[in-house]
Order: structure tokens, then C-alpha cells, then sequence
């Protein structure tokens, strides 16, 4: 056994933006083509039933970043989730430890790049070092403005630099240089690597925006020209992306953007995979690719991510590499933020106390056909939208402008949540159950 296979598993883990869990493994009419992620998938295992937690702003990236990086919950993973003060919103809780923090104490090296949506001081308490390092949520994909690694964890605006280049190819190679500098070092890394893909401005370059036809692109089964009520986010700035009603037209071409977008970091991400290889650390190395939210893009007559339906908090999580098993799909509701138990019981980095939720571990180590008790998973978004899923049922409740009403939908039978079944007396013990069960969490969460 050769001394790099003897040394703990390195990890690589890309995290996209606005990645919906249904764009995958397509053919540029239904979704978009993604070979890398399709082969990650093919020699590791998908979990198809990811899902954020949600949060209490529109930037809803906010939330779900800290929750990877502290393996809590949404509410849990940020100081001042509820301040009116934008800054104060974005910074991780410092009760927290880092998953930049375990891995440092276990003797990794830790090395950040892309998009960093929280304070910049919880950035430097995680990560030792930086390149091609973008603070905030968005910006033109062309010349983004790049911060280098801040020592004293500061990063003011005027520091940063508008590099040349796209911000996915960028962000690939400051990680492929780090990938190709660390073979000749001795401490296994964590390389986190966030894209700013395939958030809006959606400008894919144009050979990957060519090879969709915008008249050949399917429209989802749940697209609508408007949302059948108002949901308390109608008019925020992701929903102005388009005009109402929606046009399909418009849609496709969104959409075609969109999957240019994601196609174009899907071939970014695979050079990384393939620098991993070319230095020989690829099998002793942990990838991991997930989103931090989902996207509507035309379902149920919505652009943006502020809603709780299915293909706004479900998202993309596929992982390889030593001790995972190949071609495993886990059906299982989880929540992303366990990946920060994953990757310790990987890596045997004792997992900190103040991480709320268990590792996937024993998920792909059962048996295929496993029944497992019911468990009821939860996701909010702002103080007027609420949810609960088990198993098969799903309650969506809303409250605005004085106004309250559910939506309760058979996933397994409407997967798209076409058929609201509230009210509907045949159904009632599950929409009171659910109503229940999501009034006890929201005061245990103090929502």
C-alpha cells in the first residue's frame, strides 16, 4: 500500500448555485447534459431525496451555505438570522464550529475558492487559504470581481479585483492549481470550491448556449403562466426576471440559459476531476457536489427560489470516493447539511458537538429495501411560508397579508404538487396531522 492511500481521504466538494435537483443527467430538451456529474454518479452514490431547510430571507443561499457549513439548521447556523441589518443576516454563529475548523484541527489543509455568501470572517475561521474568492451573491460571470485570501479576514470591497475570464473557469482553475500544488505535500486537504453557476445573470458562453434550440426545450409539467395566489413573494427580484403571465417562450429561452449555464460548470468541474486523476489523488479523494437551493424557472408560474415547492428546496447531492459505494441511489428525505457528518466519519475528524444532524453513512450501508420509520422533514421560507413532508404527504401552509391557506399534495402520485388535495375530506386526517406536527417544530425552532 502505496503512503498516499495510507493518508486520510482528501475532499473536494463543489457547491453550485440554484441548481434544481430534476437538471441532471439530460439531453439538452429535457434538462442539460452533464457528463461529469453522470459519471461522479455512476462510480458513487446520488441521494435523491436532498433537500434544503430554507430561510428567512430572499437570498436564500444565505442560510443554506452556513447550514454546510456548520451541519445545522438553517435558523441554528446564523447569529442574526432576523436582523434588519443586511451584514448582520450573513454571519454564521460563532457557537458553531466550522466544517473548515474540524478538518484545520485534524491536520488538513483547508483551502476555499469562489462564492463566499457570509461574513467574511467565518470564510478565514474555516479556511486557511483562498484564491479567486468572489464576497456576495452575485455579479456578472465576465471579470467578476475576485478577492486574493485576506489574512486579517476583512475583504473590503475596494480590494477586489475584476479579473479576465469567466467566473466558472476561473474558480476551476485557482482549484486546479491547488489540486496540482498539494500532490507535493504531506497533509491531506479540503478543498471547497463554491460556483457562482447557474445563478442569474445566466450568459453561458456561447459554444455551450448553442447546443440548446430554445423551440426544442420541454417545458416543465408544472409550468403556469402565474401562481394561482398570492404567496407573500410575488413581486421580489427573481420573480422580475420575467414578465407576467409567463410566456413559454420565454421560459424556454430562460431555460436554455439556464442549462447552457449548468453544462458549462459540469465541464469546469470535470477538469478538476480529471487534475485529481493526472496526480494520481483521485482515489483517495472525496467528492462531493450539491446545490444550495433549487430554482422554480417557470414552475407554477414562478422564476425564483422564495417558495417551498419541491423544485425550489430539493437539490442535486452526489458523492465518491473511498468507503462510498458505486452506482447507489438513496431515496431517502435528508437534509444537505448532514454532509458535514458525512465527510467526518469519511475522514475520521471527530464530528463537533455543535453539528445537529447525524452523517449518510448508515443510509448506503443498509440493505436497498429497507423500510424506515416515518420522519418528517421541514422547510420555511421568511415568517409566512411553512412546510412539512413525510414520506408521501406534503402540508404547505401561508400566511399574508391577514390571509392563511394550505396546499397539501400526494408526492407520490403528483410529484409536480399539481393537485392540491386541502380541504378535501377524504384527506383531512393527513392535513391535520401535518398541521400539527409542523406547529410543535415551528416552536421548537423558534419560527
Amino acid at each position: 500500500m502505496t503512503q498516499l492511500t495510507k493518508r486520510p481521504p482528501n475532499i473536494l466538494m463543489v457547491v453550485a448555485d440554484d441548481h434544481r435537483h430534476d437538471c441532471l443527467h439530460g439531453d439538452r430538451i429535457n434538462g442539460p447534459a452533464t457528463p461529469t456529474l453522470d459519471a461522479l454518479a455512476k462510480r458513487g452514490t446520488k441521494f435523491c431525496g436532498a433537500r434544503i431547510m430554507g430561510g428567512d430571507t430572499g437570498a436564500v443561499c444565505v442560510p443554506s451555505r452556513a447550514a454546510l457549513q456548520t451541519g445545522c439548521g438553517s435558523r441554528r447556523a446564523l447569529a442574526n438570522p432576523l436582523s434588519d441589518i443586511v451584514s448582520e443576516r450573513h454571519r454564521i454563529n460563532a457557537d458553531r464550529t466550522l466544517l473548515g475548523e474540524a478538518f484545520k484541527a485534524a491536520g488538513y489543509r483547508t483551502h476555499a475558492v469562489g462564492k463566499w455568501h457570509n461574513d467574511p470572517a467565518s470564510l478565514n475561521r474555516g479556511f486557511e487559504s483562498g484564491s479567486a474568492l468572489f464576497l456576495g451573491g452575485m455579479s456578472q460571470h465576465e471579470n467578476p470581481p475576485l478577492h486574493e485570501y485576506d489574512s486579517r479576514g476583512e475583504y473590503p470591497a475596494t480590494n477586489a479585483v475584476n479579473t479576465p475570464g469567466f467566473s466558472t473557469e476561473l474558480f476551476a482553475d485557482a482549484s486546479i492549481k491547488f489540486i496540482e500544488e498539494s500532490n507535493h505535500g504531506t497533509a491531506p486537504f479540503l478543498l471547497y470550491c463554491a460556483f457562482t453557476s447557474p445563478h442569474d445573470p445566466r450568459t453561458p458562453p456561447n459554444d455551450f448556449r448553442q447546443r440548446y434550440r430554445d423551440q426544442d426545450i420541454k417545458l416543465p409539467e408544472n409550468f403556469m403562466r402565474s401562481h394561482p395566489f398570492d404567496n407573500g413573494e410575488l413581486d421580489g427580484r427573481d420573480e422580475q426576471l420575467a414578465l407576467l403571465p409567463r410566456d413559454p417562450d420565454v421560459t424556454r429561452r430562460h431555460r436554455g440559459d439556464y442549462y447552457g449555464m449548468i453544462e458549462h460548470h459540469d465541464h469546469h468541474f470535470g477538469r478538476m476531476v480529471l487534475a485529481l486523476e493526472r496526480t494520481g489523488q483521485l482515489e483517495n479523494t472525496v467528492i462531493v457536489y450539491v446545490s444550495d437551493h433549487g430554482l422554480a424557472l417557470g414552475s407554477h408560474g414562478l422564476m425564483g427560489k422564495q417558495n417551498l415547492y419541491e423544485h425550489s428546496v430539493r437539490v442535486p447531492l452526489i458523492m465518491s470516493g473511498p468507503r462510498i459505494p458505486t452506482g447507489r441511489i438513496v431515496a431517502d428525505d435528508v437534509y444537505s447539511f448532514r454532509l458535514f457528518a458525512t465527510l467526518c466519519d469519511l475522514a475520521n475528524v471527530p464530528t463537533p458537538v455543535s453539528v445537529e444532524e447525524p452523517g449518510l453513512v448508515p443510509l448506503w450501508e443498509e440493505e436497498e429495501d429497507v423500510a424506515h420509520a416515518p420522519q418528517y422533514h421541514f422547510t420555511h421560507y421568511c415568517d409566512f411560508q411553512r412546510a412539512v413532508k413525510d414520506q408521501r404527504w406534503k402540508l404547505i401552509t401561508y400566511q399574508v397579508n391577514g390571509t392563511v391557506r394550505e396546499q397539501l399534495f400526494d408526492l407520490i402520485k403528483d410529484p409536480h404538487e399539481l393537485n392540491d388535495l386541502s380541504g378535501h375530506p377524504a384527506f383531512a386526517a393527513h392535513q391535520l396531522r401535518l398541521a400539527e406536527v409542523l406547529e410543535n417544530w415551528e416552536i421548537a425552532v423558534s419560527l
